[in-house]
């Protein structure tokens, strides 16, 4: 069954670290482009960090200097490294597939941009 998996959310102290993990099943994330999303209740999703297939990343400016997007392709999964966390990051993260066809800031950025898979999301919660 090809799906992408999310996992590694869960509740952090303000200032605390969490490391989100994207797995893929069924094809190979190698040739993929991808991306991590967030939405907050009552806001729309947004987007916060995004790597190609060669390792080139862009981070929103919200995640800028905290967060650091990574790829394994032995392990066929992508990492979002979070530090310093705030309430403001309390959101479900998402992340998303795509061919590589687009700048690594157009996939992230453009909302029109599709992606071939999504996961189901995991939960962060930052929270004292």
């Amino acid at each position: 069954q090809v799906q992408l998996v999310e996992s590694g959310g869960g509740l952090a102290q303000p200032g605390g670290s969490l490391r989100l993990s994207c797995a893929a099943y069924g094809f190979s994330l190698e040739y993929y482009a991808v991306g991590w999303f967030r939405q907050a209740p009552g806001k729309e999703r947004e987007e916060v960090s995004c790597i190609n297939s060669e390792g080139s990343t862009y981070d929103a400016e919200s995640a800028k200097g905290r967060f650091t997007i990574s790829r394994d392709n032995a392990k066929n999964t992508v990492y979002l490294q979070m530090n310093s966390l705030n309430a403001e990051d309390t959101a479900v993260y998402y992340c998303g597939a795509m061919a590589d066809i687009w700048t690594v800031q157009k996939m992230c950025e453009d909302r029109a941009v599709v992606y071939d898979y999504w996961g189901q999301g995991t939960q962060v919660t930052v929270s004292s």
